[in-house]
């Protein structure tokens, strides 16, 4: 019986463990594989899809902005049908007036036909009605193209996909990692094969861009990618609170709590940016957002504070992972990250 009771312990410890463990994998990486964060007015609304990241971004779980659900008014939503009172047409006029002439023409003898002359009256009326409305409706449609404005044709349009939009064939995702990643592939010439840096800035005319992202801007966000991995790694609240937005902050550092009450560190290195796209950029006042997607690789790996002894994953294993992160740049400063989206 003791026997027994001795096993069945060791079992019900090594479930613990495995239940420690499987929750410290599942929260492994900056933002615990979850999404969280705030993207200004568009937080809840998802972001267009890109060829990075084509399927739909998970919606965020986490924000300071308050989820108002569907009722919320966002950009582009059309209004809530409102019941309209009835209004009479003007089929329901001539049918009126024809048939009160009727009444009077059998009220003064003459016939239900009698108040407009007769049936040859009625159907001239109706003719001479007819015509007019045929030259007053022609007329507006002529004056109606004149006035419409010339569209640009389809090679400069949207190319739909998944909800969002995706550029044009023409336009290619950046690729490469830290030398030819963000900053490279879409601020400057991939390895000489797209042309020259002035070409290059050119080369996805179907993103939704308001401001103007340049190289310098794609450079900071591969920039920001690689040090928010490496802080959260060596546990660098201050330089975390410096990349990210007060709240991002606030959230990483909560994960970090966790990550030494369960006694572990998530050790994190060989970060490269092997693509990334912009997926839109936008204005709001005197702040600036840009959402891009990113694909990288990145060895992800928890090991035990005490001993370095690694309990979780593998460190000579380079993982792909694939978000979207939302950088946030106020007056004119230096962008921050605001927002992490699984895709």
């Amino acid at each position: 019986m003791m026997k027994f009771a001795s096993r069945r312990s060791r079992v019900m410890v090594a479930l613990a463990a495995a239940l420690v463990l499987a929750g410290s994998a599942a929260e492994a990486r900056v933002g615990g594989r979850s999404s969280f964060g705030s993207r200004g007015a568009r937080t809840y609304t998802p972001p267009p899809a890109t060829r990075t990241a084509p399927e739909a971004a998970a919606p965020i779980q986490r924000s300071q902005i308050p989820n108002q659900g569907p009722n919320m008014t966002r950009p582009g939503t059309p209004a809530p049908n409102v019941a309209q009172p009835r209004r009479f047409g003007f089929g329901t006029g001539l049918m009126a007036g024809l048939f009160g002439a009727g009444l009077l023409g059998m009220l003064f003898g003459h016939g239900f036909f009698g108040g407009l002359g007769g049936l040859a009256s009625i159907f001239g009326l109706l003719l001479q009605i007819g015509l007019v409305v045929l030259l007053v409706s022609f007329a507006m449609k002529w004056f109606r193209r004149r006035q419409e404005p010339a569209y640009a044709g389809p090679d400069q349009g949207y190319a739909r996909s998944m909800g969002g939009s995706v550029p044009p064939t023409g336009g290619r995702p950046m690729s490469g990692g830290l030398g030819a990643g963000l900053g490279g592939g879409l601020g400057s010439a991939l390895g000489g094969a797209l042309g020259g840096r002035s070409q290059q800035a050119q080369a996805r005319p179907g993103v939704r861009d308001e401001i103007g992202i340049g190289e310098s801007d794609y450079a900071a966000f591969e920039r920001g990618l690689v040090e928010m991995q490496d802080a959260y790694s060596r546990e660098d609240v201050a330089k975390l609170w410096q990349l990210a937005t007060p709240e991002m902050a606030g959230y990483i550092q909560e994960e970090l709590n966790d990550n030494a009450a369960r006694g572990v560190v998530n050790k994190l290195s060989n970060v490269r940016l092997n693509q990334g796209d912009l997926s839109e950029a936008w204005r709001e006042g005197s702040t600036d957002y840009a959402t891009v997607a990113m694909r990288f690789g990145i060895t992800d790996v928890m090991t035990d504070r005490a001993t370095g002894r690694v309990v979780e994953g593998d460190p000579n294993k380079v993982e792909e992972a694939t978000e979207l992160w939302t950088f946030r740049r106020d007056q004119g400063g230096s962008w921050k990250v605001s927002a992490i989206q699984q895709a």
